[in-house]
């Protein structure tokens, strides 16, 4: 039988969610007030996903749900129905918007279901306040369900405003590995995108598309628009299947600097989409976005 258990903060608020089965050997904890993050998870008692102790959630953006946009926005400004906009600029180094704006937001349990052989937690927040940058409503709605080696996201985004608006949505998780020298990622591309200093996009450029990417000691913030849904991750320990099902799919592949850790980042769209409109989406007024991540041990 799987379980739900909320942890408690000092004000005896619920902070976290764990998922867990009767054997321990499949385990998920969601930070409810970072953005409903995944921050650990362990499928078949193998450790995927982990504290990132000591960098900072504020500085890594671990698991966080990248909406509505994902990666940087150049000078945090766009233009949309020829009206110019300014997002926060959240990265003053390279004076760009960072990875949007839900990543920070508390979201609310809406319903948890435990049985023998899952758990499922949906979560929800409702943006009722139009900002500066991106003057709309929204709701965000996350279904986490958990199974021995399996992890599904599904995420659905419903425009509750009167105005459509632009969006991208990425998702941000790090995976660890005990010997990331020694690990390589499987994907299907012949295009990466140009980057600058800033990590802005500035073209794209076709690679050989090859069968398996070996990491060794790369440093990695590198952008790939794929040609199928699904990218692998093998490990000396484990492999696992990152599967999307977005129409359009671009992988960020980023290295923090923590041994052995790595982002592999599903993303609808890239650096600076709401001025290069690569991957970008128009949701009309009371229509909802679906998409689904899932995570497969193999």
């Amino acid at each position: 039988m799987y379980t739900i258990k909320p942890q408690h903060n000092s004000n005896n608020n619920i902070e976290a969610i764990e998922l867990e089965n009767a054997n321990k050997t499949s385990y998920a904890k969601i930070l409810l007030n970072l953005g409903a993050s995944l921050q650990e998870l362990k499928l078949g008692n193998k450790i995927l996903i982990e504290d990132l102790t000591p960098l900072d959630y504020k500085n890594t953006y671990a698991s966080s749900i990248l909406f509505p946009f994902a990666n940087r926005i150049k000078d945090g400004e766009y233009t949309f129905n020829n009206e110019t906009f300014s997002f926060p600029v959240n990265e003053p180094g390279n004076n760009n918007a960072l990875h949007g704006l839900v990543f920070d937001k508390t979201f609310e349990i809406v319903k948890q279901e435990a049985t023998e052989h899952q758990a499922s937690l949906t979560l929800v927040y409702n943006e009722t306040l139009e900002s500066k940058g991106f003057p709309y409503t929204y709701t965000i709605q996350l279904e986490y369900i958990l199974k021995d080696t399996t992890l599904d996201l599904n995420v659905s985004i419903t425009n509750t405003d009167t105005k459509a608006f632009p969006f991208t949505l990425g998702w941000h998780p790090y995976f660890v590995s005990k010997n990331l020298y020694e690990s390589s990622l499987n994907f299907d591309s012949n295009q990466q995108l140009i980057l600058d200093e800033r990590c802005i996009t500035t073209g794209t450029k076709t690679i050989e598309n090859t069968s398996v990417f070996n990491i060794e000691d790369k440093k990695l913030d590198d952008c790939f628009i794929l040609n199928s849904n699904e990218v692998q991750f093998n490990t000396p320990d484990y492999k696992v299947l990152i599967h999307s099902t977005s129409k359009e799919s671009f992988l960020q592949i980023y290295t923090p600097p923590r041994a052995n850790t790595i982002a592999i980042e599903p993303t609808t769209g890239v650096s600076d989409s709401f001025n290069n409109k690569m991957g970008l989406q128009i949701l009309t007024p009371s229509e909802t976005y679906h998409l689904n991540w899932n995570i497969k041990l193999l």
